[in-house]
């Protein structure tokens, strides 16, 4: 495990970057295969310059509002803007980005689905990053007896939240096939379902990570993110849902 603050911010930001370009790999591979236009063709570019600015300005939104640092503590902008990142806020951001790509690409079909590869295993390598960054990255569990607790440096066995995750987008990538089959009557859906999947999970599993900031019923900023992006996916799944019954 990484103990050194220098070499666990780079090591951070080597896996933080790999995932991203893992992603857009296969994306791009999944879309050649497909016969769609490339990344860079007039109707693709602002979809995927959307998710990605989205992204980026999700992640850090999310996690501002889940630290709630006070403005008398931040040191500098670039300390402000580089510091801390959000996996759901990324998602949820990148989604809306992607939305508004769309729009001015005159897009109407659903494309989510072509994301949810991509996505997973960019958890995956994103959360291998997070586990060997150790307590310095911030996403570890809270202090546990369980047999599989890791020590991060600190003498402490800790829940290793980020390999429960990491593992779960594993099972959810090698089921792909089979679950993304059962839902090809309603394109885009798949990606909506795993994002309910996602939102829930961070629910669950915060639960075993420590708090910065306590929001409303003990909840954290990030716990209530997921809970206000499952009503609204919920309830464009019931819309749709109700326009296929018609």
């Amino acid at each position: 495990m990484i103990t050194d603050p220098a070499l666990a911010q780079k090591v951070h930001y080597f896996f933080e970057w790999s995932a991203l370009m893992t992603g857009l790999l296969i994306y791009s591979v999944r879309r050649r295969k497909a016969g769609a236009p490339g990344l860079l063709a007039p109707g693709s570019f602002p979809p995927l310059l959307g998710g990605l600015l989205g992204a980026a300005a999700g992640n850090k939104l999310a996690f501002w509002f889940d630290s709630s640092i006070p403005w008398s503590e931040v040191e500098s902008v670039w300390s402000l803007i580089l510091g801390g990142q959000s996996v759901v806020g990324g998602l949820l951001g990148g989604w809306l980005g992607v939305e508004a790509g769309k729009r001015v690409a005159g897009i109407t079909i659903r494309t989510g689905d072509d994301y949810v590869l991509p996505v997973l295993c960019g958890l995956i390598v994103g959360r291998t990053g997070c586990f060997l960054a150790g307590l310095h990255d911030g996403t570890c569990g809270l202090p546990t007896s369980v047999r599989w607790g890791v020590d991060f440096g600190d003498g402490i066995p800790r829940h290793p939240t980020q390999l429960y995750e990491a593992l779960l987008a594993f099972l959810a990538a090698i089921t792909w096939p089979r679950w993304h089959r059962w839902l090809t009557r309603m394109p885009g859906s798949a990606f909506r379902v795993m994002m309910v999947g996602y939102l829930l999970w961070r629910i669950l599993v915060d639960f075993l990570k420590p708090i910065s900031h306590a929001y409303l019923l003990g909840l954290s900023g990030i716990q209530w993110i997921c809970i206000v992006g499952l009503v609204v996916i919920m309830m464009g799944l019931t819309r749709d849902l109700r326009r296929k019954a018609l």
